[in-house]
């Protein structure tokens, strides 16, 4: 049988009571933009996070762009972030005419280097969007001691990390804003496109609830030149069922990530591990080998599907080409790219599960290793 990457229609079958049960109210009141449950769903997500407010939108690219213009960039002004990272990151920068600046990552955890922020800031620096990838914090005193120091904004891409923990805070909370991805593969994930953006700041929340509706106070009066980013409601119906089982799924997953590796501790691989201040909450089990190819192979060939988050660093890709960067300006991030492999990990995989990846893959490394002894006759 097929082990999948991940299996939305476990978690469905799981829940698929309260889900239907969910639609169907919305459906019968037919209140599908800006009903009640977006509403409950903002105070419910709110809460979980520890932020003073949420607002929800139409998707977790949204939040970064309406964040990032809440708190006031735009053109001429540069904005330091990751190169390894979805592109969403980046292209959230850009559409809202702000320079990308990239850091490199840690080898360890793939995150921002905190450790190089301050040497790629400038007179135009006007933020740092630290993105906490695979659901693994970012070192946040690092980056909010740097913002501190040179008055920049801190907006956090926690798309990946929902219910992640730096030093007993949620990730999204650290910063001035958090932004959130509610795709479907997600730890807490949507039937379609969602997103949400936290904040203590009542001013920034108010601008994003105007950006996101048409910059509309009341019905025809607009005091912004906003856009439909709007969270549906059918979607926030959906993600408040979910959300009350989101800390067990994610207790789940870290229990997996724990299991990974456990079974593969005596293997040639590089396995990311959380520091002793985090608490991840793993979007994606991702580990590191210079022989992915052959490994991903003997997978397949098992019945197992991995993926590669993420194939090309966003400052090789062609629509950033016009920043001039080049290759070997970011080594670790251009290394990771080459290595990094993601494993099944969603809740409702089961521990036989865990097992037949495990086993799969010392398999393959077992096969690499008699290769090798070949050779070296």
């Amino acid at each position: 049988m097929t082990i999948p990457l991940v299996d939305l229609k476990a978690q469905y079958r799981s829940i698929k009571g309260s889900i239907d049960e969910a639609i169907s109210r919305v459906v019968s009141r037919a209140n599908f933009i800006q009903g009640e449950e977006v509403t409950l769903f903002e105070r419910g997500f709110a809460k979980f996070c520890g932020a003073e407010e949420a607002i929800g939108v139409s998707s977790g690219t949204e939040a970064l762009r309406l964040a990032l213009l809440a708190c006031g960039i735009g053109p001429g002004d540069e904005v330091i972030t990751t190169p390894f990272t979805f592109i969403a990151t980046v292209g959230a920068i850009s559409q809202v005419g702000a320079t990308p600046v990239f850091v490199d990552v840690e080898p360890e955890s793939c995150n921002l280097d905190t450790r190089k922020i301050e040497l790629a800031i400038t007179e135009r620096t006007r933020a740092i969007v630290p993105v906490h990838l695979y659901g693994m914090p970012v070192d946040m005193d690092g980056v909010t001691a740097i913002a501190r120091q040179y008055g920049l904004k801190v907006i956090e891409d926690a798309a990946q990390a929902h219910g992640a923990k730096y030093k007993g805070k949620r990730a999204g909370t650290m910063g001035d804003v958090g932004c959130f991805s509610f795709y479907p593969s997600k730890n807490l994930g949507a039937y379609g496109d969602a997103g949400i953006v936290v904040t203590d700041d009542p001013e920034i929340a108010g601008e994003i609830r105007l950006l996101r509706d048409h910059g509309r106070r009341e019905k025809y009066e607009h005091l912004r030149a906003g856009a439909n980013s709007r969270l549906d409601t059918l979607q926030a119906a959906i993600l408040g069922v979910k959300l009350g089982w989101l800390s067990k799924w994610n207790t789940r997953r870290r229990a997996i990530a724990s299991a990974y590796r456990r079974l593969l501790q005596d293997e040639d691989l590089v396995l990311f591990r959380e520091d002793s201040e985090s608490e991840a909450v793993y979007h994606l089990f991702v580990l590191r080998t210079a022989q992915r190819g052959h490994l991903r192979r003997v997978l397949k060939a098992s019945g197992i599907d991995t993926g590669i988050h993420y194939p090309i660093p966003l400052h090789l890709q062609p629509a950033f080409s016009h920043l001039g960067y080049q290759i070997g300006d970011f080594p670790e991030s251009e290394r990771a790219a080459q290595e990094v492999l993601s494993l099944p990990m969603y809740p409702e995989l089961t521990d036989s599960q865990v097992n037949q990846v495990a086993e799969a893959i010392k398999k393959a490394t077992l096969s690499l290793k008699g290769r090798a002894e070949i050779v070296a006759r």
